[in-house]
């Protein structure tokens, strides 16, 4: 259903829940720049109605989704760690077509905010299906289902506003370039992506 070209092999999570704080941490701050990214889509993109629509909904539940990570590290005696530079999104955004008109640069945006979402989604997947902790398997199935939703609303603005055929031939060109971008990042203990 992703696309994504090159699957996260499922031992990550051993990898990841050497430090759960750390994965959490990276979490929230995840959670904050997605919303971020919705505000910032609206602030651009004003006259795009549908797209102020679906990103304010998107911008209170990725708030939503900040604080209820928030409250898990607090449940656990955990403190929110300082943010972390995220090389996964800076590759990508590397990746984008620079210059070209209003309309060139939306497309970039929303393409780069799926694939995003889609590879949070087959992180959490894995985090729900193998941690040995029962109450984060549980939690970030939640948060997989979630993800899905926002993947699938980004991919569907971009057929919305530009032709589908532009959508998928850009589309494809990132997913070449994020399996790349996959293949050359290391496993790490304190890293969503």
């Amino acid at each position: 259903m992703l696309g994504l070209k090159l699957p996260t092999d499922p031992r990550w999570v051993n990898v990841a829940e050497k430090s759960i704080e750390e994965i959490l941490t990276d979490h929230a701050f995840c959670e904050q720049k997605a919303t971020t990214s919705g505000i910032s889509l609206i602030v651009r993109f004003p006259e795009r109605e549908k797209l102020v629509e679906e990103m304010t909904s998107l911008v209170a539940e990725e708030w939503g989704h900040f604080r209820r990570v928030l409250k898990e590290l607090t449940r656990r005696g955990f403190k929110l760690g300082s943010k972390r530079k995220d090389e996964y999104v800076n590759q990508l955004s590397a990746f984008k077509k620079k210059g070209g008109s209003r309309d060139d640069q939306l497309m970039e945006e929303l393409l780069i905010c799926a694939l995003i979402e889609a590879r949070s989604c087959e992180r959490f997947r894995l985090l729900s299906l193998y941690v040995s902790d029962h109450s984060l398997q549980e939690f970030y199935h939640e948060f997989m289902i979630s993800e899905a939703g926002h993947y699938r609303m980004f991919i569907d603005l971009a057929k919305t506003f530009f032709p589908e055929e532009q959508v998928r031939n850009r589309w494809q060109a990132y997913l070449d370039r994020e399996s790349e971008i996959i293949a050359s990042l290391e496993w790490r203990s304190d890293r969503v992506h």
